[in-house]
């Protein structure tokens, strides 16, 4: 067998049935059962149990026993006491012959081998004795010269049936739930197996028993890269060849993880470094599977890149995505396209990948055509479809990036393995899709740029495109250019909505109105359902008011304009609040509301605006996204802003609408600020709002809503640059929001925004607004690790705030300078600045932000080598944050106080300080923070020698860090990895690690690549 596919799952462990060896895991795997009588077992009439209808019960009723760690008893939970070290070894020889007797000399060389003591026989019997009144006579029996146990509750037992049914699993194509499986039983041990139990029967155990753990671990290490665990694997795997460092199965595991993640230079040093330990240790040369996985790596194997098949029976894809949206039940029309696009479709099958492009003006029924030939197709794309609105008509399209993040997720690749550029997120999406057959959906795109990185590339896949252009500059795409009904289709779309009844006796009617509607599918089928929803009107009422030009436009014959007419429809009927309440959802930039904020554009209670939206939903004018929250078609958006512009009076509500949205989220968002930083003063320090936001009583609660909110979030702020009167109220919203800065998810978009208000505030010779925005661009840039550049906006911060005598901005804009100069190693600057914001803090009566500098000059000290005065500058910090109940920044305050106590040597107190930061951080989903805690949480184990525990923790971080946090703090981590790495002896992966950290800090220019360069001239010299 191939070994890249890995072993079965081992449900015994060897020497099990070897009637050479010694005594194993018993053969019958009786499962635990259910009584399914609820405890009354045949009872008598005198309350007795019926032994004659029920039977004794089974000996041992209630005990259980354990031997993957401790030799272990329990009856009904309650410990049961197994005696001295040499009773728990008559015990467990006894548990593993799985209820086989065993002679007395047996166990006698069992517990002594071959030099018993004189008394060995009467040891024997006087420890049965004792384990008799211990667990009952039904459970240790005499028999035959011998003992024997007769139970089957043992936890060996419960392991071999797990791993069993993981091994049925994995065969039938389930390998999460087989990987559960075998976690679980994994789970059963319990530190060293048969702990402290003496004996050569025992030892013999305890070695067999280790390595059956191992190679279930194996088996679990080997679905984890099935699935597409591989970047939390290589973790684990490098803490596990360092414990076991001549197990080549775990190396080849490591090699395929580590070239998975993109790594290979890193899998091949892992190559290098086991041949060169066999040669040493053993004289021997890595096996023909080690090799060969080498090999492919080399040659860049592509099916290496992604998991590869087992066969199995009923073998299939790790996930099956089926996110077509329902099609319309009264589908009409069509009839030739349909033929045309799935005839094309099936040839797929065996032929170049088939992708097929519709174009027509909005309304003709692109989407509502796609998603019917997508249904019908189904049949032949047997692995899933995809689908996605590209959002390609409005102003802002859904990026490529974010559609093959979404389809990566879909197709079963975890978060951790989502590549950050777009260029390796569409090549893992190609691989991905490699031998499947999967339909692709991309709805509504912009242009052929757009969709290009988001078309499969495979012979059995297929893609339908939806857009209002042509796209004649997609190559080898199948062009259909889609035209308005034919009166006879318009007519019957009418009738399968309205009703035959209704439509048969005002035919004329009928027609009268499918042509006022331009014969578009969407606006017949609107003018459709407002006359199926009202009785008491006939088609002539209907026809009637769309004749009146005054209830439609004259542009219906055309283009777009015919889409205008189609809404048009709609928004005359509506009731004048409705109306009203459509034109201004519409000002909102967000990607969709939700209740709340509506409420706050209407000014209005929820429960009315829930009212009044779920009305708008009926027409069919905004879509339901999900649970309270609402959006509009790109195309409806324009229109209800085109209805806004005309009919809103006074205009100036327009304005008044956007402004208490803007209120509500600043206004929120404070709140939010304030629950996870009490004491902090900087919502003190924003500008006031008019209109109240949401409270929240818990900080994961207010969590949620920030990180759910953060895209339209984010759209009101870009939204207030264009107003003067909105705009101080923006740049604040974005300082209170700073946690989406951190998010790695809404980072960019954070910055690109600040960008936006600082120009704006520039522009319009606001000096206050522009420092504070200013501040915001210093602190994404940060955490980005863009150093340079947030030193110069700090700068510009300092300066615009010292202008306006906005007090706070100075005090951060001080500590941030303290920052970056600690990070560019000017710690004389450094200890300048910090100072100042001290003081500048105590002044403002800012106990967080003093806290906040007193850490920081922390770290100063310590990079000057004051260890005492860091230690101490820290300390006081982290008083003050638990003295405020401020747990997020006490967190901060816990890792400077774990560097100050690691340069201290003070290496226990570190390790708890920093895994107590961890354990905020990653509650309060503080990635760049929890993975920097990771990163020196591996110092301290290096600093305490324990390399394979460092190698882990960084691995991790590395994990946790992608896509935030910047070049500087990856090539800072693996700087750390690297000197774990060598502390366990792989030298070669070592040094991969160093040379891509000397690449990224002679790129940026950091004053570390002198020290990476002596890493490695010092390994190349020994």
């Amino acid at each position: 067998m191939d070994r890249e596919n890995g072993p079965r799952v081992p449900a015994r462990f060897p020497g099990e049935n070897d009637a050479t060896a010694e005594p194993g895991v018993p053969a019958q795997r009786t499962r635990r059962t259910t009584d399914t009588t609820g405890g009354r077992r045949g009872t008598g009439a005198d309350g007795a149990v019926d032994t004659a209808r029920t039977g004794p019960p089974p000996a041992g009723a209630g005990l259980r026993f354990g031997v993957l760690g401790p030799v272990r008893a329990w009856r009904d939970d309650e410990p049961v006491p197994t005696g001295s070290p040499q009773q728990r070894a008559l015990l467990a020889a006894l548990l593993l012959r799985g209820g086989r007797t065993a002679t007395a000399a047996e166990l006698i060389d069992a517990l002594w081998g071959e030099e018993p003591p004189s008394q060995a026989l009467a040891a024997v019997r006087t420890y049965a004795s004792r384990l008799r009144k211990a667990l009952g006579p039904q459970v240790l029996v005499s028999e035959s010269g011998g003992y024997a146990l007769r139970t089957t509750a043992l936890d060996v037992t419960t392991a071999q049936e797990l791993a069993a049914e993981a091994e049925k699993l994995r065969a039938g194509g389930d390998r999460t739930a087989a990987r559960a499986r075998l976690a679980e039983a994994l789970d059963l041990w319990d530190g060293e197996v048969l702990a402290s139990v003496p004996g050569p029967h025992a030892e013999t155990q305890r070695t067999r028993l280790e390595e059956w753990r191992l190679t279930l671990l194996e088996s679990r290490l080997d679905i984890d890269l099935e699935i597409g665990a591989h970047a939390e694997a290589v973790s684990e795997l490098t803490s596990l060849t360092a414990a076991h460092p001549l197990r080549e199965r775990l190396r080849e595991l490591l090699m395929l993880a580590l070239y998975r993640g993109g790594r290979q230079a890193e899998a091949l040093a892992v190559y290098a470094d086991t041949r060169r330990l066999l040669a040493d240790e053993l004289g021997v040369d890595p096996t023909p599977e080690l090799s060969r996985l080498q090999q492919r790596i080399l040659r860049a194997d592509s099916e290496l890149a992604r998991p590869v098949e087992e066969p199995a029976p009923a073998a299939a894809p790790v996930a099956r995505p089926a996110q077509l949206p329902a099609t319309v039940p009264d589908f009409t029309g069509r009839t030739s396209f349909v033929r045309e696009l799935g005839a094309l479709l099936s040839s797929a099958e065996g032929s170049v990948m088939a992708v097929s492009a519709l174009a027509g003006i909005g309304g003709v029924g692109k989407t509502t055509l796609a998603v019917h030939v997508a249904h019908e197709a189904r049949p032949h794309f047997p692995d899933g479809q995809l689908y996605v609105d590209l959002q390609g008509a409005g102003s802002r399209a859904v990026a490529p990036e974010t559609v093959l993040g979404s389809f990566l997720r879909a197709l079963g690749v975890p978060d951790t393995a989502v590549p950050d550029s777009l260029d390796d997120r569409a090549a893992l999406y190609r691989s991905t899709l490699d031998g499947r057959r999967v339909l692709v959906l991309l709805d509504n795109a912009r242009d052929a740029a757009q969709i290009r990185p988001l078309l499969p590339g495979t012979a059995g896949c297929a893609a339908l495109v939806t857009s209002r252009i042509r796209m004649v500059d997609l190559a080898g795409a199948h062009l259909v250019d889609l035209d308005v009904m034919s009166p006879e289709e318009a007519l019957q779309l009418f009738t399968r909505i309205v009703g035959e009844e209704r439509v048969q006796s005002e035919r004329e009617a009928a027609l009268d109105v499918v042509a006022a509607c331009g014969f578009l599918p969407l606006a017949i089928r609107i003018a459709a359902s407002r006359l199926a929803a009202r009785r008491t009107w006939t088609v002539s009422v209907l026809a009637a008011k769309l004749a009146d030009e005054r209830r439609r436009l004259d542009e219906l014959q055309a283009g777009d304009l015919a889409v205008k007419a189609t809404f048009e429809l709609g928004y005359g009927q509506l009731e004048p609040a409705q109306a009203r309440a459509f034109r201004l959802l519409g000002l909102a930039d967000g990607p969709d509301v939700s209740l709340a904020a509506a409420a706050a554009v209407l000014d209005l209670p929820p429960r009315d605006t829930e009212d009044l939206l779920e009305a708008l939903v009926d027409t069919s004018l905004v879509e339901s996204a999900a649970p309270g929250r609402y959006r509009y078609h790109d195309l409806v958006r324009l229109y209800a802003r085109a209805c806004a512009d005309r009919d809103e009076q006074p205009p100036s509500e327009k304005e008044a609408a956007l402004s208490r949205l803007l209120d509500f989220y600043l206004s929120t968002a404070a709140r939010v600020y304030a629950i996870e930083r009490p004491g902090d003063r900087l919502v003190d320090h924003l500008e006031a709002t008019a209109y109240e936001g949401l409270a929240f009583t818990d900080r994961h609660e207010a969590q949620d809503w920030l990180y759910a909110e953060a895209n339209c979030l984010l759209a009101t702020v870009r939204q207030s640059a264009s107003s003067p009167s909105t705009l101080r109220r923006g740049v604040d919203l974005l300082w209170a929001s700073l946690d989406l800065a951190e998010s790695g998810t809404n980072s960019k978009e954070y910055e690109a925004v600040a960008t936006v208000l600082r120009e704006a505030a520039g522009t319009a010779g606001d000096v206050r607004a522009e420092g504070r925005a200013a501040l915001t661009l210093a602190y994404v840039q940060h955490v980005s690790g863009r150093f340079d550049e947030a030193d110069g906006h700090a700068h510009e911060s300092m300066d615009l705030a010292s202008a306006t005598g906005d007090d706070l901005p100075l005090c951060w804009a001080a500590n941030a300078l303290g920052i970056m100069a600690l990070y560019q190693g000017r710690n004389a600057d450094g200890e300048r600045f910090l100072a100042q914001a001290t003081a500048s803090f105590r002044a403002c009566d800012d106990a967080a932000g003093e806290a906040s500098a007193l850490c920081n000059l922390s770290r100063i000290h310590l990079a000057m080598g004051q260890t005492d005065i860091a230690v101490e500058l820290a300390r006081r910090g982290t008083d003050m944050y638990d003295a405020m109940g401020h747990a997020l920044k006490g967190a901060n305050g816990r890792y400077a106080l774990g560097l100050a106590l690691t340069q201290s040597g003070r290496l226990a107190e570190a390790t708890a300080r920093l895994s107590e930061a961890l354990g905020v951080f990653r509650d309060s989903r503080q990635r760049l923070w929890e993975g920097m805690s990771l990163f020196r949480i591996a110092e301290v184990d290096i600093a305490a020698h324990r390399y394979a525990q460092a190698a882990s923790n960084a691995e991790t971080a590395l994990v946790v860090l992608r896509g935030v946090g910047g070049e500087w703090r990856r090539g800072q981590v693996l700087v750390v990895l690297g000197r774990a790495l060598s502390g366990i002896g792989q030298h070669g992966r070592a040094q991969v690690c160093w040379k891509e950290a000397l690449g990224i800090f002679a790129d940026l220019g950091s004053p570390e690549e002198s020290e990476v360069r002596a890493l490695l001239l010092e390994t190349a010299a020994a």
